[in-house]
């Protein structure tokens, strides 16, 4: 299998998560899954066949389903395009993530506690008033 065939997921650990990033990474090693595996400050990257790696998050997500997150990313680890050790500084998008990371444990707790949501739809307004909003904008 080329390296075009594998694909590489994050893995993040929400603020509330009551698992540790090397707690992770060691049952994903007790997985014995033939991925790659990197530890990270915010949990681990996974790397492998899609069906090996989304076992992996499968089983993984089990330890804290509401705390533990996952997203694609484009490049395996070690990715001399991205790697900070050969780029120096934050990687990109590693600024993206730590905005994304404010707002997991908001996640993380409508997971834990939903709640069920009434959504309202709202008609279509006049466009009198389009016009007397658009007009207060531009104030």
């Amino acid at each position: 299998m080329s390296e075009e065939d594998k694909v590489t997921r994050m893995i993040i650990l929400g603020p509330a998560a009551q698992v540790s990033q090397s707690q992770v990474v060691g049952e994903l090693h007790m997985l014995e899954l033939p991925l790659t595996i990197k530890s990270t400050c915010y949990g681990a990257v996974v790397h492998g066949k899609e069906e090996d790696v989304l076992t992996a998050i499968r089983e993984i997500r089990k330890l804290d389903p509401a705390n533990i997150f996952t997203k694609d990313r484009g490049f395996p680890p070690g990715d001399p395009r991205r790697c900070r050790a050969k780029r120096g500084g934050a990687r990109e998008g590693f600024h993206q993530l730590e905005k994304e990371f404010e707002l997991l444990g908001f996640v993380g707790e409508a997971l834990e506690w939903p709640e069920p949501v009434e959504i309202k739809k709202h008609g279509k307004i006049s466009p009198e008033d389009f016009k007397k909003i658009a007009e207060e904008c531009e104030k």
